[in-house]
């Protein structure tokens, strides 16, 4: 007697349908990345470890790898590019000489605010194919059965990561002018 909940055929189809809307949207999504940051002279991975730099405030190469979705000697040598370009600067904790750490310098700061200020909607396919769904219900799909699969895959901790990168984007940048600018935090510092 079979006490599986599914049949596997109904798995095997579940499996292969994620897997060839992920490929086919993954390379909409690298092609649409690759675009954005041409100009910065920044690869996927280059762009991801600065954005990764930014939200975490600090983070080990072991973090930068766990979120990054990449092998730890990727998030190493990548970083170690960045670094010789003045974007990254790395350090050790007293407490922690096992891990190292990186952080964005002021020139990596600039670097990824003008990226983020050069975004166009209207240049990303993946967008532009939700934008429709967006007219139609107010709002951008949820995609919460997705990041509900990501959770199961890659643990709570990523999610809280992927979290507060979102909920940092939302705190940290207003819309100006059709551009996104980081808010100017002088004036809440002062009062």
């Amino acid at each position: 007697m079979n006490d599986k909940l599914y049949s596997m055929k109904e798995a095997m189809i579940f499996s292969q349908r994620i897997a060839q809307l992920s490929k086919a949207l993954w390379k909409t999504i690298e092609k649409d990345w690759q675009q954005w940051i041409k100009p910065y002279d920044l690869n996927i991975n280059e762009h991801h470890i600065l954005m990764i730099s930014y939200h975490l405030k600090g983070a080990s190469i072991s973090d930068v790898a766990k979120f990054g979705v990449m092998h730890v000697s990727t998030a190493f040598n990548f970083s170690k590019k960045l670094e010789e370009r003045g974007l990254l600067k790395f350090s050790k904790k007293e407490s922690d000489k096992r891990n190292t750490y990186i952080e964005l310098t002021a020139e990596g700061e600039e670097v990824l605010l003008k990226l983020m200020e050069s975004f166009e909607p209207d240049k990303n396919a993946v967008y532009s194919g939700a934008k429709p769904l967006r007219e139609l219900y107010g709002k951008f799909p949820d995609v919460i059965e997705i990041m509900a699969i990501v959770r199961n895959v890659y643990g709570d901790d990523f999610m809280e990561i992927f979290e507060k990168s979102f909920a940092n984007l939302e705190n940290d940048f207003v819309e100006e002018d059709g551009r996104l600018c980081k808010k100017d935090t002088s004036l809440q510092e002062s009062v």
